[in-house]
C-alpha cells in the first residue's frame, strides 16, 4: 500500500475484501485518509457497484452509540468463467466473485486437437453455462483457463509443452475472448492462462489451507505436475517452469512423451500405469481409466498404483526437503490409498525426519472442481488488485 494519507480507491477495496478494515473509520485508522475522502473514494467504489453496506458492526466507544456500518465487496456486479483442460477432458464453469460454482460443465475435449478448435469449443461451452446459470455474456469480467503444460504467466502462451501438440506459443489468450465473443456477442475481456497443477494448488490452498505458508500439490493423471503457493502466491520460476517434476529423470530407460528416457512421468503417470495394465491384457488407455479400475478395485491396478507412488515419493522427498511445505497433496487420477501409500513408504524413508516433521499429506478436497475455482480465484485477484482496479475504475468513468 502507498504511503498513510495516499491510499487509492483500489488500496480501500483491498483492504474491505481482506477484511483488514470493513468500516469507514477502520479505513480512516489504517490509512490516515480524511473522513471526507475516505468517502469519496467510497462512492467511486459503490458507482461501480463494487462495494456494498452491510450489517452494522459492534460498537467500539463505551460510552454506546450507534454501531459502525460494516462494508462488504459486492460479488453480484460480475461473474467469472474459468475452464480446466486435461489431454483427453475439459472441465468449464461460471463463478461468482466469490468463487461459488453457479454453472458447470464436463465432457471430452481432447487438446490433440489443438488449439483453435478447442478454444473455440470453449467459447460455445461458456455460451451455455452463462445461460443456465441466468447471467448476461456482459456480466464477465474475466476468463481463467488451465492447462496440462507449462505457461509463461506474463504472455499467456504454453512453453514447449509436452502433452499438448500444436499449442507451443499459441495466443491462447487472444482465441479464447474472441470465442467468447464469437458465441456471444460481447465485448473481449481480460484471459488469464496457468498450468493445471499451479490452479490446483491455488484453489486448495486458499480454500482448505489458508493458513498454511508452503503448499505443495502434485497433480497425476495423464503426466505428473506439481504447483507450489508461496506465501500465498503461485511460485512459477522464471518463465513458468517450476513443478514440472514429471521430467525429473529417475534412472530407467522409459521413453517419455517429452521425447526423453527416465522422466518419472514415464513410469509412474496415470498413462505409464495404463500402459502396464494395457500389455498385461487389462483395457486401459488412460489416466482415467486407471482411476475406474482404482474405484472397482482392480488387483493388478491397485499394485501398480502403489509402485508408481513409491516412484513418486523418491522425487517427493527432494522436493519436501527443498521446500519444507507445511502441506503435500495428491490429486488427479491416481490419488487414492495405494498411491498415497507408495508415496508415504518412500518420502518418510528417504526424507530427513527434520523435513516431515510438520507435514501434512493428505488428498484433494475439492475434487475435479480444484482447477476451476483456482483459475476464477486468479482472475479476482488480477482484476481487484489495487493498481488494476483503479485502472478500471477510470475506465468505467468513475
Amino acid at each position: 500500500m502507498t504511503g498513510r494519507g495516499q491510499a487509492s480507491a483500489g488500496e480501500l477495496l483491498e483492504l474491505v475484501r481482506s477484511g483488514r478494515a470493513t468500516t469507514r473509520g477502520a479505513l480512516q485508522h489504517v490509512t490516515g485518509l480524511s473522513r471526507a475522502t475516505v468517502g469519496q473514494r467510497l462512492d467511486r467504489l459503490f458507482r461501480a457497484g463494487w462495494l456494498r453496506e452491510g450489517a452494522g458492526g459492534p460498537v467500539d466507544s463505551p460510552l454506546g452509540g450507534r454501531p459502525a456500518i460494516t462494508l462488504e465487496f459486492d460479488d453480484a456486479h460480475a461473474v467469472v468463467l474459468a475452464a480446466d483442460l486435461d489431454t483427453r477432458h475439459a472441465r468449464a464453469a461460471v463463478l461468482s466473485l466469490t468463487g461459488e460454482l453457479l454453472a458447470e460443465r464436463s465432457g471430452t475435449l481432447a487438446v490433440d486437437d489443438g488449439p483453435e478448435a478447442v478454444l473455440g469449443a470453449l467459447g460455445h461451452w461458456f455460451a451455455g453455462l452463462l445461460e443456465e446459470a441466468g447471467h448476461r455474456a456482459a456480466e464477465v469480467c474475466g476468463i481463467g483457463l488451465g492447462v496440462p503444460g507449462p505457461v509463461d504467466s506474463e504472455t499467456g502462451r504454453v512453453v514447449q509443452p509436452p502433452i499438448m501438440p500444436g499449442w507451443d506459443g499459441y495466443d491462447i489468450r487472444g482465441r479464447l475472448a474472441r470465442a467468447l465473443t464469437e458465441h456471444t456477442g460481447a465485448p473481449p475481456v481480460p484471459v488469464l492462462v496457468d498450468n493445471d497443477a499451479n490452479l490446483m494448488a491455488y484453489g486448495e490452498q486458499r480454500t482448505g489451507h489458508p493458513d498454511c505458508s508452503a503448499f505443495v500439490l502434485v497433480k497425476v493423471s495423464t503426466g505428473i505436475g506439481a504447483g507450489v503457493v508461496v506465501g500465498g502466491s503461485v511460485f512459477r520460476g522464471i518463465d513458468g517452469g517450476a513443478g514440472d517434476i514429471g521430467h525429473i529423470r529417475v534412472g530407467t530407460e522409459a521413453l517419455c512423451r517429452c521425447g526423453s528416457y527416465g522422466c518419472l512421468a514415464a513410469v509412474a503417470s496415470g498413462g505409464a500405469v495404463a500402459r502396464r495394465l494395457a500389455e498385461a491384457g487389462v483395457p486401459a488407455a488412460s489416466g482415467s481409466d486407471v482411476r475406474e479400475l482404482l474405484a472397482s478395485g482392480h488387483p493388478e491396478a491397485m499394485a501398480l498404483a502403489r509402485e508408481a507412488g513409491r516412484s513418486v515419493g523418491d522425487v517427493l522427498a527432494t522436493v519436501v526437503t527443498l521446500l519444507n511445505p507445511g502441506v503435500l497433496m495428491i490429486a488427479g487420477d491416481l490419488a487414492g490409498t495405494p498411491f498415497l501409500t507408495g508415496v508415504r513408504e518412500l518420502l518418510y524413508q528417504r526424507a530427513l525426519p527434520r523435513s516431515t516433521a510438520h507435514l501434512e499429506i493428505v488428498t484433494s478436497r475439492l475434487g475435479e472442481r480444484a482447477g476451476l475455482v483456482g483459475a476464477g480465484a486468479l482472475v479476482v485477484e488480477h482484476l481487484y488488485a489495487p493498481e488494476r482496479a483503479e485502472e478500471r475504475l477510470l475506465a468505467l468513468g468513475v
